[in-house]
């Protein structure tokens, strides 16, 4: 978004809007959410989310409407009931999250899809101190939690769904010069495309790295 132009322009205004896969996980079960506490819970399972209301949202912004996105709580494990996020009509939605290539509905929307692929190495190193640092979690449950659930589920669901990639970016946040053709790319339809809030491009960006800080072109994940 920085890259664009599009950070400090008035949300009526920016030509290109983001939108995270992690603000759609479902509402948990009672069972579900102490299971979760206790970090037990798979968030990488693609039956975390709510992926009907994700193409409902996509949908209406296709259609010309304002929406409004929940916002996660990633400290209580469930959508915050005080605060979301106004997403505007817009020339081009970025859609991103691990698991946007898997849904064949949300998919079918996508214009261009791009795998933000890393290495495993990558994955951990950036999950530890994040969930240490922002989330109050010990080493142990980080560890359990990404050898139990975010590896097998990337591998079971996120690495299947690369097939459907447009383009494959290696290295993730760290190709800058892969960042910088998207970024062109983007901007070259900005270019041809009036300021027509009834036509818009969707691209679909899917990150191989579980635990990513990163956001907005580069992927990321949230638990």
């Amino acid at each position: 978004m920085e890259k664009l132009g599009q950070q400090q322009k008035e949300h009526t205004e920016r030509r290109v809007v983001c939108i995270s896969q992690d603000s759609f996980y479902r509402t948990l079960t009672t069972s579900e959410r102490l299971r979760a506490e206790r970090g037990q819970f798979n968030f990488d399972h693609p039956d975390a989310f709510d992926d009907k209301k994700l193409l409902t949202v996509l949908k209406d912004i296709l259609a010309g409407k304002k929406v409004e996105v929940p916002e996660y709580d990633y400290i209580t494990n469930a959508i915050h009931p005080h605060r979301s996020h106004t997403i505007y009509p817009a020339d081009v939605v970025l859609i991103e999250g691990i698991l946007v290539f898997y849904f064949p509905e949300v998919r079918e929307l996508f214009h261009m899809k791009l795998f933000v692929d890393t290495d495993s190495d990558t994955w951990l190193a950036r999950r530890v101190p994040r969930d240490i640092m922002e989330r109050g979690r010990d080493l142990e449950q980080v560890l359990n939690q990404y050898m139990n659930f975010v590896k097998p589920a990337f591998e079971e669901f996120c690495l299947p769904t690369k097939k459907f990639a447009d383009v494959i970016i290696p290295r993730g946040a760290d190709n800058l010069v892969a960042i910088d053709l998207i970024v062109q790319h983007i901007s070259e339809y900005l270019k041809r495309s009036p300021k027509d809030k009834t036509q818009l491009e969707y691209a679909g960006i899917s990150s191989s790295v579980p635990g990513s800080p990163q956001r907005g072109t580069k992927g990321g994940r949230p638990h």
